[in-house]
């Protein structure tokens, strides 16, 4: 089943390559509890089908990058770009599109959590595995207030929807 609005975020993992190592956080992939991380925050979540991929790499992220100024300036605490690659992967694309501090690049590498979400996308028959829906939801301490899933073209899960939702 779908995620719907006012529901809670599924239980779940999700990976982010640390360029930079922290009290807590070692250099290369950490593994992160979706529920420690939503705890208290306003988050904008986007998902898309894979890291370099053109539609994502020319619009959907970019968009992100460009308007989170303006979404922080809304009350979003984080952004986030979830996709079924792996950390190593989405660090890489992070660094290549200038990412890095703006937008968190989060691997969900084997798609549990997408498919939680009920948001997959199954293309094995095109030999690219399992993927995410194209999708963005607005997350306030682990509730989805805003859910806007594409119904196969990129129209309603830019950066631009959700400031428009913001208010």
């Amino acid at each position: 089943m779908t995620i719907q609005i006012g529901d809670r975020l599924p239980e779940g993992t999700l990976q982010e390559f640390i360029d930079v190592e922290t009290e807590g956080c070692a250099l290369g992939p950490n593994t992160f509890k979706v529920s420690d991380l939503v705890k208290g925050k306003t988050i904008a979540i986007f998902g898309l089908p894979g890291a370099f991929t053109p539609t994502c790499s020319a619009q959907h992220l970019p968009g992100y990058i460009k308007l989170a100024d303006q979404l922080k300036a809304k009350g979003v605490d984080e952004i986030w770009c979830i996709s079924v690659n792996d950390a190593f992967v989405m660090g890489a694309w992070g660094r290549d599109q200038k990412a890095t501090g703006i937008v968190r690049m989060m691997a969900d590498g084997s798609a549990a959590f997408t498919k939680a979400l009920g948001l997959e996308f199954d293309l094995v028959a095109k030999g690219f595995g399992v993927r995410s829906q194209r999708y963005s939801m607005l997350v306030q301490d682990g509730l989805v207030k805003q859910l806007n899933v594409e119904a196969g073209g990129f129209d309603v899960s830019s950066a631009e929807t959700l400031l428009k939702q913001l208010g």
